[in-house]
């Protein structure tokens, strides 16, 4: 049973490789037709693989290592190296403006939310209000200052009330002690 599960495995991996050299085949020709340089991190991001599989997976380095070459072939003609960096860094400069427009777009609807929520507040609360639950809560404040130190006022008494007992306590077992031997011996007869 384990052997099956084991050769399901295999073969799906073996599928999901297959079709992350598509991708980078597909990726590969496009840059050769838009003359574009082959760069892994380019061909990672267009084929959607890591650059880890285009290091590692020796079909794709040799991919890699052939669209290079015949890259470097194709400058030696003559064609030109300066469109194709200009176009990767318009992509780049593309993605990151739609990214950073999407992170605007989230943040603006994530104030709008608050702002809502304060409108809400402000207008639930009545002319002068605000000043008087300034004052209780100024108030609260100085209230639980004073009850917690009159909690470790009473704690403090509390430990010197403990401590005076067990001193009690000893005092009385000693003297208990010494009236031991007194209570033990029987009263003379009168």
């Amino acid at each position: 049973m384990s052997t099956s599960r084991t050769d399901a495995a295999v073969r799906a991996r073996r599928r999901t490789t297959q079709e992350m050299l598509e991708r980078l085949q597909t990726a590969l020709s496009a840059a050769a037709r838009d003359h574009m340089p082959v760069t892994v991190a380019a061909l990672a991001r267009t084929a959607r693989v890591s650059r880890t599989f285009l290091y590692q997976n020796q079909q794709a380095r040799a991919l890699v290592e052939q669209a290079t070459r015949s890259n470097r072939g194709a400058s030696a003609t003559g064609c030109s190296p300066t469109q194709p960096a200009w176009r990767e860094r318009a992509l780049n400069a593309e993605e990151a403006l739609t990214q950073a427009q999407r992170e605007i777009r989230t943040q603006r609807t994530h104030i709008a939310e608050l702002l809502g929520k304060i409108r809400d507040l402000e207008h639930d609360l009545p002319e002068g209000s605000l000043q008087r639950i300034v004052t209780e809560n100024t108030a609260l404040k100085q209230q639980v200052r004073q009850l917690t130190q009159d909690k470790q006022h009473v704690e403090e008494r509390l430990a010197s009330a403990r401590q005076n007992n067990r001193f009690l306590d000893k005092r009385t077992a000693d003297l208990e002690a010494q009236l031991a031997p007194y209570l033990t011996t029987q009263p003379p007869d009168l």
